[in-house]
C-alpha cells in the first residue's frame, strides 16, 4: 500500500477529506503553488499576510492532486482532493516523521551547528554523491517547515538525504531530531549565535547535543574537539559513538596542513592525504572534515571523499565569491555572528591582490550580548587591521566604536549608494551581516556600477 493513499494521509494528519482525489497519485509535498512539481500535495500553511487555501486553483492547476487545508470554508477545485486538518504546519510534521519511519532503508545525515552548517550540508553531499544517490536540504530549509519538506520530497530509492537543522530557542532541536531520526548526527561548532533565545553559550550547546542525544542505535555523531561547553551534555552518548574533529592534537580527526588561497583551501587529515575544497577560508576545512568523517562512515574510499570535495560549491550568499569587472566581491552576507564574522573577516584579511573593503552588517539574534560583542568585534578589528576601508552598517555599528573607517545607521537605498560609491576598481569588497540588514544589495548594486552593460556574461565571472 502507497504512503500516499487517502486512508493512510487521513490517518496520519488526524484529518476529514472535504474531497477524495480521484487516484493515489501523489509523492511529495510542496508549500507554494508557484513551484509544484506534477504530483506533489500542497500543503496550504496559512501566513501573515495570505493563507495557502487561496491558492488551491493554482495548486491544481501545477498539477498537485491533493490539498490539505486548515479549519474554515474552502473551495474546492474540480478533481482535487482536499483533506481538512487542525493544523496545516502539524500535519507537515506528522507526515514526515511517519515517512521516516516507514524509509527504513533511507540513511539520514543531520547537521547543526553555530556556523557553517549550510556549507557543511553541501560538502557532506558532495562526497555521498560520488558513490550513492541522495538528496540535501535546498537552501537553508532547517525548521519545523523546511526539515519535513526536505523529507517528504526524498525521491523513492535514494541511499540518504543531508538535513539541516536549525535552532533559535530551546527545544527546537529535540523536535526536529524526532522527525528526522538520524543515523549520523553532525555538529559543526558551538558558537554565540541566537544567544537571545538560548540565553548563553551553554544554552547553545545544550540545544545542538539534543541532535546526538536522538541518534538511532548505533547511529554514529560527529563533534567538534575544541568546544568544552559541549562536553558535558554529552555524557549520556557512549564514547564509541562519537567521533571529534578538530585542530586539537587530541581530536580523532585532526584537520593538519591548512593553506587558505584565493580560489580555495587545502588540508590533510592527521598529516596524511591530500583534500581540496573551492572555498575559500580556512574554517572550510574543518567543515570539510565533517564530510571526511561522514564519508567513512558510509564506506567510501579516501579518494573518493577527495573528488566530491573538490566538486563540491560554495551554498548562495556563504563566502561566495564573484568578480565583476575590476571588483571581486566576497558575498558572506546570508547570515553573521561573533564566530561567523571573525571567520569572514580572517579569510578577508588573508587575501591579496588589491585594497581590501570590509562591509560589516549589524549582527542580531544576540540580546543582551548584543552591545557588547559589537564593541568586542571593533577592538579586534582595531588590533589585528583586516582591511583599508571597514564599514559599519545597521543600528548597531555605533557599538563598533574602534576599527571602522565609515558608519551608516541604516542600510536604505542612500547607505547603499554611498558604500558603492567608496569602491574602486581593483578593491576586495566582503559583504558580512545579519539577514535583517540584507547587504546582498550592496552586491547588487556594485555589479550595476561595475558590470559592462554590453557584455554582461563575460564581465560577471563566477569562480566557484
Amino acid at each position: 500500500m502507497s504512503f500516499w493513499n487517502a486512508q493512510r494521509l487521513r490517518t496520519i494528519t488526524g484529518g476529514v477529506w472535504l474531497s477524495k482525489p480521484a487516484h493515489d497519485e501523489a509523492f511529495g509535498v510542496s508549500i507554494d503553488s508557484r513551484s509544484i512539481v506534477p504530483g506533489q500535495i500542497f500543503v496550504a500553511l496559512p501566513g501573515e499576510r495570505t493563507d495557502g487555501r487561496a491558492f488551491l486553483e493554482q495548486a491544481r492547476a501545477a498539477g498537485s492532486p491533493v490539498a490539505i487545508v486548515g479549519s474554515g470554508e474552502v473551495t474546492i477545485p474540480h478533481d482535487m482532493g482536499v483533506l481538512q486538518v487542525p493544523c496545516p504546519r502539524e500535519a507537515l510534521v506528522r507526515l514526515a516523521t511517519a515517512y521516516r519511519a516507514e524509509a527504513k532503508s533511507l540513511k539520514v545525515v543531520a547537521v547543526t551547528g553555530s556556523c557553517g552548517k549550510t556549507t557543511t550540508v553541501r560538502l557532506i553531499d558532495a562526497v555521498l554523491g560520488r558513490r550513492f544517490t541522495g538528496s540535501a536540504s535546498i537552501k537553508s530549509f532547517n525548521n519545523d517547515i523546511g526539515v519535513p519538506l526536505t523529507l517528504l520530497n526524498v525521491p523513492l530509492g535514494h541511499h540518504y538525504v543531508v538535513c539541516e537543522v536549525g535552532t533559535s530557542s530551546p527545544g527546537e532541536i529535540e523536535r526536529l531530531a524526532r522527525i528526522c531520526d538520524p543515523d549520523v548526527a553532525v555538529i559543526t561548532s558551538i558558537g554565540r549565535a541566537h544567544l537571545e533565545g538560548l540565553g548563553s553559550i551553554e544554552g547553545v550547546a545544550c540545544e545542538k547535543a539534543q541532535l546526538m542525544v536522538h541518534l538511532r542505535a548505533g547511529g554514529l555523531g560527529v563533534v567538534p574537539a575544541d568546544a568544552p561547553t559541549l562536553e558535558p551534555f554529552l555524557r549520556s552518548i557512549p564514547r564509541d559513538r562519537l567521533v571529534s574533529f578538530g585542530l586539537d592534537p587530541a581530536s580523532d580527526v585532526r584537520v593538519t596542513g591548512i593553506t587558505s588561497t584565493g580560489d580555495g583551501t587545502l588540508f590533510s587529515i592527521n598529516d596524511r592525504g591530500a583534500y581540496r575544497v573551492g572555498l575559500i577560508g580556512s574554517h572550510n576545512a574543518l567543515n570539510a572534515a565533517c564530510a571526511v568523517v561522514v564519508g567513512r562512515r558510509f564506506g567510501l574510499r579516501d579518494s573518493e571523499i577527495a573528488e566530491g570535495l573538490a566538486t563540491a560549491a560554495a551554498p548562495a550568499m556563504r563566502l561566495e565569491m564573484r568578480k565583476v569587472g575590476a571588483v571581486t566581491i566576497i558575498n558572506d552576507a546570508y547570515n553573521a555572528n561573533p564566530d561567523s564574522m571573525r571567520a569572514a573577516i580572517r579569510t578577508l584579511a588573508g587575501i591579496t591582490g588589491g585594497r581590501r573593503v570590509a562591509v560589516l552588517g549589524d549582527m542580531l539574534e544576540l540580546g543582551s550580548s548584543c552591545k557588547a560583542e559589537h564593541q568586542a568585534l571593533g577592538e579586534s578589528i582595531d588590533r589585528e587591521p583586516i582591511a583599508e576601508i571597514v564599514i559599519g552598517v545597521g543600528a548597531h555599528a555605533g557599538s563598533i566604536t574602534t576599527g571602522l573607517t565609515h558608519r551608516f545607521p541604516r542600510s536604505d537605498d542612500a547607505a547603499i549608494a554611498e558604500i558603492v560609491a567608496l569602491v574602486e576598481p581593483g578593491d576586495i569588497v566582503l559583504l558580512k551581516g545579519s539577514r535583517g540588514v540584507a547587504l546582498e544589495r550592496v552586491a547588487s548594486a556594485l555589479v550595476d556600477r561595475f558590470e559592462s552593460g554590453s557584455a554582461k556574461p563575460k564581465d560577471v565571472e563566477q569562480l566557484h
